[in-house]
């Protein structure tokens, strides 16, 4: 995959070269490259932003540099999307991630200062994605995030597929605790089902966990899981014991004599 990163500070995004994308880099599987939206710039001081139409505190983007850009390193055949990193796009998920994962190209345009001419995306911006539900001073953050929940999920890039597939969000559940060596630290053990080599065990445990930790703190993430789904009469009873389990602690919460 192509991503391209448009923005006024490119010095920023040293990070994505490193440890498991910067490998993948060095593999062919994937390609990064921030371009500097000010060397677009036709104004005598290379500058991109000027006070915006109707006043208001702050400064807005210009249209011209960035439109000029994104024309420039799309160039004639470009086949893939080209998003906008703004607080008020749809929030990123990971199943966006997953799609966008599917793309040949992806060009991202981090914005700055109060935002952008909305002629530039008007022309160029095929949609706008969030982080969060919160404001930063620009998209650069915004940007190496979707970018490295996005190449991970480029086959080869994690080195394990499985990977990938099991953890939090892409089961529909929030991922179950890890653990490693030593069995035993400062009094806490390893729990049970990990150590005896029962993989029907280990299944059931990590199922187990998964939903009950996803109850817990997501409850309409676990919800959406649970709704429709068929189990086996085995799963079913590993279900219902999390249930059991959560009815028992809040009673105990209420009555705790």
């Amino acid at each position: 995959m192509k991503i391209t990163i448009l923005t006024t500070f490119p010095e920023m995004f040293t990070p994505l070269h490193l440890s498991i994308l910067g490998r993948a880099e060095k593999a062919g599987l994937l390609s990064i490259r921030e371009v500097d939206i000010r060397a677009y710039s036709k104004n005598k001081h290379h500058n991109t932003d000027d006070a915006p139409y109707g006043g208001g505190a702050g400064m807005v983007m210009l249209a011209q540099p960035i439109v000029d850009a994104i024309r420039d390193v799309q160039g004639e055949h470009f086949s893939g999307r080209r998003i906008y990193l703004s607080p008020r796009g749809a929030t990123l998920t990971q199943k966006k991630a997953e799609e966008l994962a599917k793309e040949e190209e992806l060009i991202l345009l981090c914005g700055h200062y109060e935002g952008v001419d909305q002629r530039a995306l008007d022309l160029c911006i095929d949609e706008e994605l969030s982080i969060g539900d919160y404001v930063l001073t620009g998209g650069e953050l915004g940007a190496m995030v979707l970018v490295d929940c996005v190449a991970r999920l480029i086959p080869g890039v994690l080195g394990c597929e499985e990977s990938a597939q099991t953890e939090s969000f892409s089961s529909g559940l929030l991922e179950h605790p890890q653990y490693t060596r030593p069995r035993e630290f400062e009094g806490l053990l390893v729990p049970e089902p990990l150590l005896n080599g029962n993989h029907a065990h280990i299944t059931d445990w990590q199922l187990s966990e998964s939903l009950y930790i996803t109850l817990r703190r997501r409850p309409e993430m676990a919800k959406a899981y649970l709704a429709g789904r068929k189990f086996t009469r085995h799963q079913q009873k590993v279900v219902d014991a999390v249930f059991e389990r959560i009815r028992l602690e809040d009673e105990s919460e209420k009555d705790p004599d």
